[in-house]
């Protein structure tokens, strides 16, 4: 089995390929450049080092959000085209959760945090249990300080990872009262390695769909969208109903 993954649902983009339990490629790169400019050429410069026949994949797994509102449109966009193209299922792979599998058999809990913006993380909690990733809450949008008192309430060690950390890492360390730790560089950050891993997962359980099928999970609505109802809720006369 081969799965092709995609993740550009963050600051880094990032593309593998993994056929059974062999890793063939990964290329990621964390640097200011839009993903529009980098995701193709990836995956093009994938294919070439390999010598790989898109049409061999059996499905495309791909980063299906949280995260950045134009890096998941551009993630789902070119996973649809890919899979429209090729007539391969797509595997939805939620971000949260990928960035938890960087941290296979981990001990005590696992909390990726990723920066939301207004003090915010898109985040989840999970454990490893008999070599499973175990989702004790399911990934969600939450001030920081709300997350760092349920993770107090566990009492249990917490590790950290994601591009929240060197936003909210004073403030872990101001509010968190269990014993916690933060991922080394190479696997702080999201990984296609880890969507496709995971994504191989979800394909044998049959946890997949159509190119058509596919849209992004946000989470919340896009700051432009707030901003937009925060504007016509001050232009409302008064009185009117809302």
């Amino acid at each position: 089995m081969k799965i092709l993954a995609l993740d550009s649902s963050g600051i880094v983009a990032s593309v593998a390929v993994v056929e059974d339990d062999t890793l063939l490629a990964e290329y990621t790169v964390n640097y200011k450049k839009t993903h529009s400019q980098t995701l193709l050429p990836m995956l093009d410069e994938i294919v070439k080092m390999t010598e790989l026949e898109l049409e061999s994949v059996d499905a495309i797994a791909v980063a299906a959000g949280p995260g950045s509102f134009t890096g998941l449109r551009i993630g789902s966009a070119t996973a649809k085209g890919l899979g429209l193209a090729l007539k391969k299922p797509l595997v939805a792979v939620p971000t949260v959760d990928a960035l938890a599998y960087n941290l296979y058999d981990a001990q005590g809990l696992i909390c990726p945090i990723m920066d939301a913006r207004r003090k915010q993380v898109y985040t989840g909690i999970y454990r490893f249990e008999e070599h499973q990733l175990m989702t004790l809450k399911e990934q969600w949008a939450a001030p920081i300080e709300e997350l760092l008192e349920e993770l107090n309430q566990r009492g249990e060690m917490a590790t950290f990872l994601g591009d929240g950390v060197p936003v909210f890492r004073e403030l872990i360390a101001e509010k968190l009262q269990v014993p916690y730790s933060f991922a080394p560089a190479h696997v702080n950050k999201q990984r296609a390695a880890a969507v496709a891993a995971l994504g191989s997962i979800y394909y044998k359980e049959g946890r997949t769909e159509t190119a058509m099928e596919h849209i992004p999970e946000y989470l919340r609505v896009s700051q432009a969208e707030r901003e937009r109802a925060e504007r016509e809720k001050e232009q409302k006369p008064a009185g009117t109903k809302i």
